[in-house]
């Protein structure tokens, strides 16, 4: 697969001649571009989907395999890449499928990874700047206004802070009771983690009213 400039006798011409082998048969519809095949040294088979029409028969099948493959690459592009592709790119992309559409009923994945790292070696390096479509970062418009940032303050991570909501926690009326031994504001001194605080205070709960 490749792209063509147009769908002259010249670009259908040239993309034949580099990608098919000279004597083999080359089936077409019958589209005037194809018109000279014999000249460049193959068998031209063509088939003509009004005559097929005017027979009654299915225009689709008589050439049901560029219609899959045409079929498949659209679906490809639009479903898998939700038509995200762009014009520069879209050569690259027709090789990756053309490469798995070769290869998918192969039953040896080892020789299919092989493949692949065989193409990379071979390949010429392939840079950032060929892959993006703007090299350069956009700059941004001072003039354009912002929306401000929502502040969310984090939990608290320094010993002294925790240990100053583990006191309110302890020293509220909830837990001042004469059920709790002296100590607890003492303890209550020492920097815990939040979740050491919030576990005291629930076994506090469940051990409250036992004898």
């Amino acid at each position: 697969m490749a792209i063509l400039a147009d769908a002259s006798a010249a670009s259908l011409h040239r993309f034949v001649a580099d990608n098919v082998e000279p004597g083999a048969t080359v089936v077409t519809d019958a589209w005037q571009g194809y018109r000279g095949l014999e000249g460049l040294g193959y068998t031209h088979d063509r088939h003509s989907q009004r005559a097929a029409r005017a027979r009654g028969d299915d225009p689709g099948e008589l050439l049901p395999g560029v219609h899959r493959v045409a079929a498949l690459a659209k679906r490809w592009l639009l479903g898998t890449h939700r038509g995200s592709v762009e014009p520069t790119q879209l050569e690259s992309y027709l090789n990756e499928f053309t490469f798995r559409f070769n290869r998918r009923r192969s039953r040896s994945r080892g020789m299919v990874f092989y493949r692949v790292l065989e193409l990379a070696v071979g390949h010429a390096p392939v840079r950032y700047r060929d892959l993006v479509v703007h090299p350069q970062p956009r700059r941004s418009d001072p003039s354009r206004p912002h929306a401000a940032a929502i502040h969310r303050p984090g939990p608290p991570t320094s010993g002294a802070t925790l240990a100053s909501r583990r006191t309110a926690l302890l020293r509220s009326a909830e837990y001042r009771s004469a059920e709790y031994p002296n100590d607890a504001y003492e303890r209550a001194e020492a920097p815990l983690s939040r979740c050491q605080a919030v576990r005291e205070v629930s076994s506090r709960r469940r051990t409250r009213g036992r004898p």
